[in-house]
């Protein structure tokens, strides 16, 4: 019997379903795609990418249920990270990013909202020797996703691809989620910063203005949140399809493209945070002010060993704000 999540979903995939139509509302000239027609009956439907779960996937379904239901808060979000061998080993990003959440403020007591997803069976182990909730992330072989990835390279895209296709996975089976990369420190808790009417709440590299519903805003996706409803699920499901249509591109670039599109198709409601709150590297000009900074991201620096040199100037920085300011003077 189809399930009512599955009956939810069904008129947002059939929009998404079409190979035509999904390039006809992703490559009109019009701004607005209000007014195109998708000819999604006229053409055989297919289950977008990510969708379609096999006999063989049943135990690794039930396992990820029973981490998320273990995981979920009162209102059932769940924090959530991706990890590597690389990035887990001993004073890697992850211990750095784990132990963000011990020097912050009220943020020690999300580590039991947080689920490790291991992208490998050395991250797994790790994962389980520092942390309650992991899940070993199957993927369809023939790539490596435990070394340290190239920017850009091939094994790299199909990281940052299978991660949107979990995502979007977590999203139907009912759970919200912060997505956190582990280049990422937290002082505070930044679902302080999640509106109540957003369906997807984002970083930016740099953000300009003071309209944070302006999606000329450059995304970054290293920090997400999303609220689990069919609209939300079924952009996730087109994010990922549509990715053959930008061949080489990675998940950012591919959701430049289509963000206007497809917010717009589906009534998806985003916005972009501040980086006075969500900083980063990439904005240089903006200086660190720790009274309101909820997490820091490594990004706009390429290579693993940059990444922990500086996130470790950032942390000592941290440490050094908190030992100079009396608990009155802290902002939550």
């Amino acid at each position: 019997m189809m399930s009512t999540a599955v009956r939810n979903l069904l008129p947002y995939l059939v929009i998404i379903s079409s190979t035509v139509g999904i390039a006809q509302l992703v490559l009109q000239s019009s701004p607005c795609p209000c007014g195109i027609n998708v000819p999604a009956a006229a053409h055989k439907q297919e289950k977008p990418k990510g969708i379609n779960r096999t006999a063989s996937s049943a135990d690794e379904d039930n396992n990820l249920r029973e981490l998320l239901a273990r995981a979920a808060m009162e209102d059932k979000t769940v924090i959530m990270a991706f990890t590597n061998e690389a990035w887990s080993a001993p004073g890697s990003l992850t211990d750095l990013f784990l132990g963000s959440f011990r020097t912050g403020l009220k943020t020690e007591a999300l580590l039991k909202h947080l689920l490790i997803v291991a992208m490998d069976a050395k991250a797994f182990q790790r994962c389980r020797q520092t942390h309650p909730l992991c899940y070993a992330f199957v993927g369809d072989g023939g790539v490596n996703l435990a070394s340290e990835q190239r920017y850009m390279a091939k094994d790299y895209l199909e990281m940052v691809w299978r991660r949107v296709r979990f995502q979007g996975r977590v999203l139907e089976l009912g759970y919200s989620f912060l997505l956190t990369d582990v280049d990422i420190i937290w002082f505070r808790n930044p679902l302080l910063r999640v509106p109540v009417g957003a369906d997807i709440t984002m970083s930016s590299d740099w953000f300009h203005g003071d309209n944070p519903y302006n999606l000329d805003k450059r995304a970054n996706a290293g920090l997400v949140y999303a609220r689990a409803s069919p609209r939300t699920a079924a952009f996730y499901a087109a994010w990922h399809e549509l990715r053959d249509l930008f061949p080489g591109r990675k998940t950012q670039d591919v959701f430049e493209k289509l963000k206007h599109q497809l917010t717009a198709r589906l009534g998806v409601t985003l916005q972009f945070v501040d980086t006075a709150y969500l900083g980063t590297f990439c904005d240089r000009h903006r200086r660190r002010d720790f009274n309101k900074l909820c997490t820091f991201h490594a990004n706009c620096l390429i290579g693993l060993r940059p990444k922990v040199e500086m996130l470790r100037r950032v942390l000592d920085e941290w440490r050094q704000f908190v030992k100079a300011s009396n608990s009155t003077s802290l902002t939550d």
